[in-house]
């Protein structure tokens, strides 16, 4: 197949816009792995053609082939909104959920799929459906979907309106219900300290003090923003602020909230917001959340918009106290967000966070090396040579050095510890996953920062005086 795929690059430089011959290298890549090039092959076919569905539902798969289970699931639901009857879309839903543990919800999506269309047909997601039990599937349903792949239909129940349609939104139903106040806090997370600071300021003092903020009638919460490239540490250190105040921590995907009844998306919103107000202090914590706070200007008349309004009306506090309730967003792509979450009383506070520096690397190389066979770490030196690396990209590291080190322990039967050796000679073979990034924010930063929320990027870049 590589052979085949250096052809077809040879011929992309005598035809770049030929988009079935891109259509047809970005699956090569797709099959080969080279998730990244497949994805600017199917971006490139959108530049040409905006509403092509097979570009929109490559950019799909190839979200979910990179662990982006809430942009994956967020892409094949437009594509439904203007296509219902696009039937690889629903198989590709099937699949998400399936990644997802939510075998039902998959059940029905893949049964919608090849009513519409059998020849996509898939063994491997049947043979992960086989464990669903009929009653789950069918019970008291007349029927799973409509024609128009708008919502489902069944006979009342137990857990069903007067209109027959399910209520949604419960705590379990969601996955949600054994959140708990977390453990590690700031001391468990190495580096950060310029982010560690922003985040005492800004979040953990206001709670330590909210009879102070009571008596300037400010409320305790709001939202937060964090972004910056992957693998940095923004779940790891939202979780930690929640240990540091020792607030219950919710965490959740958009994949928890997205429904295929129509409305259930919105009262799944709704409980979620309840559960934090009704367990405050508490932070409510939305990964990937540029999937479900998109520019409603990208999303046309999709259902999208819906549930964006009703994020936004929640967090706002329209009709419930959000006092003592702080929500953070964690996003690679702050561009792709709506103006409107920016909004003072919603993410009004936005943090950038960057790769670790050189001391930082060492702390959090400390921390991944706790309770490792380790004949001798230098973690200064390790951290010398790892210019760029993120936290993601520094657990890889000892990673790669551990399968090399095990092959030998298997020869010998002994454990054989790591050495500083086995590591630096590990970053020399991995590539920080950072650039990448910084080569699309430097683009945002530099021209579509007239508000300045990118400064930040291009003080790290050295492109702006601090």
């Amino acid at each position: 197949m590589a052979q085949n795929l250096d052809a077809l690059r040879l011929a992309l430089q005598h035809s770049p816009d030929n988009a079935p011959l891109l259509l047809l290298f970005a699956e090569g890549c797709l099959e080969e792995g080279q998730v990244d090039e497949a994805m600017t092959s199917f971006q490139r076919v959108l530049n040409l053609d905006p509403g092509h569905l097979d570009a929109r539902l490559g950019l799909a798969r190839s979200a979910l082939l990179q662990g982006k289970a809430s942009e994956a699931a967020v892409r094949a639901e437009q594509i439904l909104s203007d296509a219902p009857q696009h039937a690889a879309a629903y198989v590709l839903l099937a699949r998400i959920h399936i990644t997802e543990g939510d075998l039902p919800k998959a059940k029905a999506y893949y049964t919608k799929g090849l009513e519409l269309n059998r020849s996509l047909a898939d063994a491997g997601i049947e043979k992960d459906l086989k464990s669903v039990k009929a009653a789950d599937l069918d019970g008291n349903k007349r029927t799973a979907m409509t024609s128009g792949g708008d919502f489902l239909e069944r006979d009342d129940d137990a857990d069903s309106d007067e209109d027959g349609r399910p209520r949604g939104g419960k705590a379990f139903d969601l996955g949600l219900a054994d959140f708990e106040k977390p453990k590690l806090n700031f001391s468990n997370v190495g580096g950060m300290e310029a982010v560690k600071e922003q985040i005492r300021m800004k979040i953990i003092y206001p709670l330590q003090h909210a009879d102070l903020f009571k008596a300037y009638d400010k409320k305790v919460g709001g939202g937060v923003l964090l972004y910056g490239p992957p693998g940095c540490g923004k779940t790891l250190i939202s979780k930690a602020t929640a240990g540091e105040i020792k607030a219950n921590f919710i965490a959740l995907g958009l994949h928890q909230i997205l429904d295929m009844w129509i409305g259930n998306s919105e009262k799944n919103m709704h409980e979620v917001f309840e559960l934090a107000r009704q367990n405050a202090p508490s932070i409510l914590f939305f990964d990937e959340v540029d999937a479900l706070a998109a520019d409603r200007r990208d999303l046309r008349q999709s259902a999208g918009r819906n549930l964006i309004n009703a994020f936004l009306a929640e967090m706002d506090g329209a009709e419930s106290d959000n006092d003592g309730v702080l929500v953070i967003g964690a996003t690679n792509a702050p561009w792709h967000i709506d103006p409107a979450f920016r909004r003072p009383g919603r993410f009004d506070r936005t943090l950038f966070v960057p790769p670790p520096d050189e001391p930082g690397r060492a702390s959090i190389i400390e921390v991944i090396a706790k309770g490792k066979p380790l004949a001798e770490l230098d973690a200064k030196a390790l951290a010398k040579k790892c210019a760029n690396f993120s936290g993601a990209d520094l657990k890889a590291v000892f990673d790669i050095a551990t399968e090399e080190v095990l092959n030998e322990a298997m020869k010998s039967g002994k454990v054989i510890p790591l050495t500083t050796k086995d590591l630096i000679r590990s970053a020399a073979g991995h590539k920080p996953t950072t650039k990448a990034w910084f080569e699309s924010a430097k683009n945002y930063a530099m021209y579509s920062n007239q508000s300045g929320l990118y400064d930040e990027v291009l003080q790290y870049l050295g492109l702006l005086k601090r």
